[in-house]
């Protein structure tokens, strides 16, 4: 039975992420998107408000929070910013947790700890140009050499690619063997024979960075390896079932301030002498976007219940996605429409919430790998 009251610390933690993104990110936050500039201030301002390692330990750089106080500060910080929002997501469910969950003590010590803690920005890089929903189809290979790791290869559509510090990457340290020859390693910037390629021009989340990495003989210590070989892509897996309850808060952000922002306007804009919220064609689409959003959060909230109990999630977290991303996607649009000529123009911010809504139907498991994840759940014996 899940509680739906938050306790003192989950009340806190929404209200401070509340209040940091309308004083901090709001501002400029359009701007930002058609400049594509990176929030670097901001992001580091949520480091030292403990955003950026909420469900890490205190005892490794982190807050020590519950998952249900990290999708409080997610769902907050998305309705303004998904940009900020997706950069927060990734360090917290993807870096973070993986390292928490499979890292050793000394890769704590020397990785986690500044990552959590906000003082420097990681990335998570499992797909490849010729494999995206198919992530084991994969050809960035990392040779054994010695005591070293020798990666060749080309990754893409890396979240935070250019601005983060470490890099958690996935490569194939075993031919022919499918998913069990993938491995996990741990990559800093800088390490000679890795690279960054361009900036991709993006639809939506214009603000955070997403790029391919090169990785031409570059060298690294078996220290850096994480977990054992040929672990790498249960250990990608079991974190993206994690990440996904990030990114249905992302998704739930910009569903509800669409669904804020269209209910605001249906009550100052006035046609045929009245205000648009009168009309039963707006009062129809503002109760289902309403019930939609409620509908949403349950979803996201059951799903980090049951991670916060270690019980299993992973088909909640799936559901909680596929869910939200479609309510963020309806929401936005819906919003666009209510706002008619006015939604479609840039400088108002409306048009922006349905090209960012996009993106969380497609990255951490399209809408039809979640739908997959579910079904194979329902039907395992």
């Amino acid at each position: 039975m899940i509680n739906f009251s938050l306790n003192e610390e989950q009340a806190l933690v929404q209200k401070t992420a509340r209040e940091f993104a309308l004083e901090h990110l709001e501002p400029g936050v359009i701007k930002r998107d058609e400049t594509e500039t990176f929030p670097a201030d901001q992001i580091k301002m949520m480091g030292e408000l403990g955003f950026m390692g909420m469900m890490v330990p205190e005892e490794w750089g982190g807050s020590g929070m519950d998952t249900i106080s990290y999708v409080l500060a997610m769902e907050e910080i998305a309705a303004v910013d998904a940009s900020a929002a997706v950069v927060m997501s990734v360090n917290n469910s993807l870096v973070c947790q993986l390292l928490l969950d499979w890292g050793t003590v000394a890769q704590k010590e020397k990785y986690l700890k500044p990552l959590a803690s906000g003082q420097k920005l990681g990335a998570y890089s499992l797909s490849e140009p010729q494999s995206g929903s198919d992530a084991s189809n994969m050809r960035t290979t990392a040779t054994k050499d010695g005591n070293d790791y020798i990666l060749n290869g080309t990754k893409n559509w890396v979240t935070s690619g250019i601005s983060s510090d470490i890099v958690l990457v996935f490569c194939v340290t075993e031919k022919g063997v499918g998913y069990k020859g993938i491995s996990a390693f741990i990559i800093e910037k800088g390490t000679p024979g890795f690279s960054t390629g361009k900036k991709e021009d993006k639809l939506g989340i214009r603000g955070s960075d997403t790029c391919e990495l090169y990785f031409e003989d570059c060298r690294i210590s078996k220290e850096n390896l994480i977990g054992e070989e040929g672990k790498g892509f249960t250990i990608a897996l079991k974190t993206l079932g994690g990440g996904r309850i990030g990114i249905a808060s992302q998704a739930l952000g910009i569903a509800r301030t669409s669904l804020e922002k269209s209910v605001e306007y249906a009550k100052e804009r006035e046609q045929f002498g009245k205000p648009i919220g009168a009309f039963g064609s707006i009062q129809q689409k503002l109760a289902n976007m309403a019930t939609e959003v409620d509908a949403a959060r349950f979803l996201i909230w059951r799903a980090a219940k049951l991670k916060d109990k270690n019980r299993p999630f992973v088909k909640e977290a799936s559901m909680a996605k596929l869910y939200a991303s479609g309510v963020a996607m309806k929401n936005s649009t819906e919003a666009v429409q209510i706002f008619g000529g006015v939604g479609y123009m840039q400088e108002y911010g409306i048009e922006r919430l349905m090209r960012d809504a996009k993106i969380t139907q497609i990255y951490e498991g399209t809408s039809e790998i979640q739908q997959l994840v579910i079904a194979r759940d329902l039907l395992k014996d």
